[in-house]
């Protein structure tokens, strides 16, 4: 029986819904406890999405970076075009970095494998993970792709149950780190034969021979529903534009989000062209950050699909920051394509004040240790997150060490501790770092390592907000601004460098924007917050609060 040519019952298919969302979020768990690596098993920097046998993004694991949920629809579309359906077979597994077909730079790997009922075709398992490590020597002085690493095209990794040999090799070969990165190569492996299990068996107890009625009626609700979130919204063009570090001077994003009807549009026209360091943003990562953000404000609660996608556009001018042109350096996108989210939401400011989030401490900060294992066996690369301070939201503060638009997890100290020869001084708020308003944004984190290794130990930072700090919105004090420091010395926000036995890093990241006026703040919280040690009496002061 095919379900293609009958109506669905609303509950069954609402039912239907939740053990495929359900699916999504079991197999991505399999991953995550099955992964070699800190920062799939700890930060979960990684993704898992079901797709349809068209191709359509279906659902995905909550725990997903959303940037990779915005561009494995990209990656899946070329992975098709070199792969049809007709060459694709049971148990194939298809990979590929590349930062123009995936999620913006070499370091995160994604793969798709083909799940078949029978002899038919009828979904797609897609996901990403970041990888610490991709060969090359990537760095903040990068000029292009080719000096960041090594580039897999778009191959079979599996072919037909059969892992290639040719491409394994070629991994390992050229990781610093091979058995980390393979481990959670195959930890995806045993993620996909868990998906298709548990898609078929759930076809059977439903009685479906595929995915494509149950697809079709869920993409149309969501697409329905985000068309109808748009139309609520007065027609017109709004605008925001702002100045950001950039490396050697100072660069601007343009924003202008035009409502017409039930369509919204997004152009980025008017940011600066691309640049001759590692910060550059690919135009698939542009659009899944934009597309996230718009989610976010108008249509948070519908389920996240191709329907959702249909009603907007995206673009930016081919060369600018955020559609840079190959082979320009991207390693670093992340620092021109965590503003995205924030130029959109001030440009719908006005118009929604009900629902915009000042500035967050973001683009994400992450560190890079590398050096030799203390015992003298072998070498490490490991990177450590740190958060900034989340904008304040409409109807509360925003939290501290939490940055928005990344969703990436803080790793426990004791967990980082135990694989390199660091020892953590401190972690603590910055008092008076939250942006100040009636509702204050989140404080910023301070925290210091030393070296305990008998060996210089090669430092890469590449950090944002540092000359530029988030802004408050609507009235809403600016946050504090990052600043990164060795034995107490100020160093540049964006570089390589060695640290000596005994030397202390400490980096002071960024704190949240505040949101509405700081005269209208209660009382109330303003002494929770003095008693809490998140503010004090002089910044109260200041504010005239």
């Amino acid at each position: 029986m095919s379900a293609g040519k009958q109506a669905i019952d609303p509950v069954r298919l609402g039912l239907i819904w939740r053990r495929l969302d359900g699916i999504a979020d079991q197999v991505a768990e399999t991953f995550v406890r099955a992964a070699f690596s800190v920062v799939v098993r700890d930060n979960y920097d990684m993704a898992f999405s079901l797709f349809d046998g068209q191709g359509r993004q279906l659902t995905q694991s909550k725990r997903s970076i959303p940037s990779f949920m915005g561009t494995l629809p990209h990656t899946l579309a070329e992975v098709l075009a070199k792969f049809p359906a007709e060459k694709l077979a049971p148990g194939d597994v298809i990979i590929t970095n590349d930062p123009w077909i995936g999620t913006g730079h070499l370091n995160d790997i994604s793969m798709v494998r083909p799940l078949f009922r029978g002899d038919r075709l009828i979904a797609f398992a897609a996901s990403t993970a970041h990888t610490v490590d991709i060969g090359g020597a990537p760095s903040p002085s990068a000029k292009d792709r080719f000096e960041e690493g090594l580039t897999i095209p778009i191959c079979k990794i599996v072919d037909g149950g059969v892992e290639s040999p040719v491409v394994l090799d070629f991994l390992e070969e050229n990781l610093r780190q091979p058995s980390e990165t393979l481990g959670d190569i195959r930890a995806q492996f045993a993620a996909y034969r868990d998906c298709d299990a548990m898609l078929n068996r759930l076809l059977d107890e439903e009685k479906l021979e595929d995915l494509d009625a149950i697809a079709d009626e869920i993409i149309a609700r969501s697409e329905a529903s985000m068309r109808a979130a748009i139309t609520a919204l007065p027609d017109g063009v709004y605008r925001d534009g702002f100045t950001v570090d950039g490396v050697d001077k100072p660069l601007r994003i343009e924003c202008a989000v035009t409502i017409a009807g039930e369509t919204l549009a997004v152009d980025f026209a008017g940011t600066s062209d691309q640049v001759p360091w590692p910060i550059n943003c690919v135009l698939n990562y542009t659009q899944a950050y934009a597309r996230y953000a718009i989610k976010c404000l108008l249509d948070p609660h519908a389920p996240n699909n191709a329907g959702t996608l249909r009603p907007i556009t995206i673009t930016a001018p081919q060369g600018c920051l955020l559609n840079a042109a190959v082979p320009a350096p991207v390693w670093g996108r992340h620092l021109s394509g965590h503003y995205v989210p924030p130029a959109i939401f001030g440009a719908l400011a006005a118009i929604m004040p009900d629902k915009v989030t000042a500035e967050s401490g973001s683009p994400l900060w992450n560190v890079y240790f590398a050096g030799q294992k203390p015992d003298g066996d072998g070498n490490f690369v490991k990177m450590f997150f740190m958060n900034g301070g989340h904008g304040a939201r409409p109807h509360g503060d925003g939290p501290g060490c939490l940055s928005f638009p990344s969703n990436v997890s803080n790793q426990p100290i004791e967990a980082f501790e135990h694989q390199v020869p660091l020892i953590t001084t401190e972690k603590a708020f910055i008092p008076d770092s939250g942006g100040a308003g009636k509702y204050r944004g989140g404080n910023a984190q301070r925290i210091g390592f030393r070296s305990v290794s008998d060996q210089p130990i090669t430092m890469t930072i590449r950090h944002e907000r540092v000359s530029y700090p988030p802004r408050g919105l609507l009235g809403g004090g600016n946050g504090s601004a990052g600043i990164d420091l060795v034995n107490g010395e100020v160093i540049p926000a964006k570089s390589r460098s060695e640290l000596q036995p005994g030397d202390v890093v400490t980096f002071h990241t960024a704190g949240g924007g505040g949101l509405f006026p700081a005269e209208e703040r209660e009382t109330d919280l303003i002494k929770a917050d003095l008693e809490a040690g998140l503010v004090t009496a002089a910044a109260t002061r200041e504010t005239g609060r």
